[in-house]
């Protein structure tokens, strides 16, 4: 089957319904940071059993489900990267995060961010110089700054917490609320992990942290300490 009959395919298995609340759930109106997204109304487990039917599909055509202007056709464009980049040996997993570095202006909303830059981008950078994390963190695109800390979820998981920490740091300045949203995430996991380096982290930028990001990084903790970090007494 070739990426046009793909396509279709997803376009015949979506709901209107779903398609219409995804619209609104993704902020597809004008000004909004999904403006002009298309959904077909498919659900991320729907689109996960098409990546395990479609994964012989060869990265130039994974390349043109990705530079879909469908929603669906992107996320399923990242989950057979991500199956691919699994499976693959050194040069595929390098020809797949070069894919992905090169097309990051259609992984243009969070949930594509977030779904794939750990496995991919995280994943390739833990034994590579991290420098290309950096750039990201400080590009111009959000989602890009969004790969770079979301990125870090891999090392997280692997009880290594500095490359968030850095990457933390390079964003606590910045204005977009889903960055606040990520950088926050990222450090509650690093609490769930060792709330004591949380903390550390806290304690030195907490007053002058995004309140989003301060509220996302202190969702765990006790409620009278929680309390304390929002009213500034730590």
């Amino acid at each position: 089957m070739n990426v046009e009959q793909i396509q279709k395919r997803l376009q015949s298995l979506g709901d209107p319904k779903k398609a219409e609340v995804l619209r609104r759930f993704f902020k597809t109106g004008p000004g909004e940071y999904g403006n002009g997204d298309i959904f077909a109304g498919i659900t991320v487990p729907e689109i996960r059993k098409l990546s395990r039917e479609y994964e012989t599909l060869s990265l130039p055509e994974i390349s043109e489900l990705l530079r879909s202007p469908l929603h669906e056709s992107r996320t399923l464009a990242l989950l057979l990267l991500i199956r691919a980049y699994k499976k693959g040996d050194v040069l595929l997993r390098e020809k797949i995060c070069d894919l992905y570095l090169e097309n990051t202006r259609f992984v243009n909303n969070w949930d594509l961010v977030d779904i794939s830059a750990e496995h991919i981008v995280g994943s390739h950078f833990r034994d590579h110089n991290r420098e290309p994390l950096h750039a990201l963190a400080a590009s111009s695109l959000l989602w890009e700054r969004r790969i770079a800390i979301v990125s870090t979820f891999h090392y997280i998981k692997q009880g290594d917490f500095t490359e968030t920490l850095h990457i933390a740091d390079l964003l606590l300045k910045d204005r977009e609320d889903l960055i606040h949203k990520a950088v926050g995430w990222m450090l509650r996991e690093v609490g769930k992990r060792s709330q004591e380096t949380e903390e550390s982290f806290l304690k030195t930028h907490y007053k002058q942290m995004p309140r989003t990001m301060l509220r996302y990084a202190i969702e765990r903790f006790p409620e009278d300490l929680r309390q304390r970090y929002l009213k500034g007494e730590v």
